[in-house]
């Protein structure tokens, strides 16, 4: 477990909930037998708006996680991140 920021889990949380709410409309979309370009494109918006906030969060893990634990002197955390950026990409 990981004390977050409490800036960035509000933002997190808040775009998570945007994020639900674009997927429950494709559904809808999908459902109802809406154009497939509308439904690609809501896709898309979809994907795009969960690598935003994969980058966030590990932009803040990297300032903050990652940065204690250099300062402990767990240097092995450079891997992990670069191992998941890698993972990522």
């Amino acid at each position: 477990m990981v004390k977050r920021n409490e800036k960035i889990k509000n933002s997190s949380l808040r775009r998570l909930k945007l994020i639900t709410g674009q997927v429950n409309g494709i559904n809808k979309m999908v459902d109802s037998d809406r154009n497939c370009e509308d439904i690609l494109i809501q896709i898309s918006a979809v994907s795009n708006a969960l690598k935003s906030l994969g980058e966030e969060i590990l932009f803040d893990h990297m300032k903050n996680c990652m940065t204690n634990d250099i300062k402990n002197n767990k240097l092995e955390s450079i891997d992990e991140v670069i191992d998941l950026c890698r993972r990522l990409m």
